[in-house]
């Protein structure tokens, strides 16, 4: 099965590796795991005055500070994945990436919040739940 992990490098993130660490079914199956991370779009102006290779590099970055504690907690667990990341608005970046690399499930980690909240603020997890017809697996 072809898995997308989409993080934030939140303690939600921490709580969905911990469950797939546990749970040897999912990490030790021969499943493929893609580490997915979308980091938010700088505002045009301020990309326009840092110019294309500071941004870029501002990009990388903050990919970089979620990715790698990803990468070493897998590692920790011996669970082999590729990673990558998108710059956009999550929600968007993960339903798009999951559709166009033909992913069979999602798995993130959700907050939990009421359905009040989640009517007036929404969310990540309930965005790409609205958005994916990817199979979403959400743990909390």
């Amino acid at each position: 099965m072809k898995i997308l992990l989409a993080v934030d490098g939140s303690e939600y993130t921490t709580r969905m590796l911990d469950y797939l660490a546990a749970h040897k079914e999912w990490s030790h199956a021969g499943h493929a795991f893609t580490v997915f991370n979308a980091v938010l779009p700088v505002p045009h102006r301020a990309a326009a005055f840092a110019g294309p290779d500071l941004v870029h590099g501002y990009y990388e970055d903050e990919a970089r500070v979620v990715l790698e504690p990803v990468r070493a907690t897998l590692a920790a667990h011996d669970i082999e994945a590729n990673f990558a990341h998108k710059v956009g608005h999550a929600a968007d970046e993960i339903a798009a990436f999951a559709e166009n690399e033909k992913f069979d499930l999602v798995v993130m980690g959700s907050r939990g919040q009421g359905a009040l909240t989640n009517l007036v603020l929404g969310s990540v997890a309930m965005k790409v739940l609205a958005r994916c017809a990817v199979p979403v697996l959400l743990v909390r």
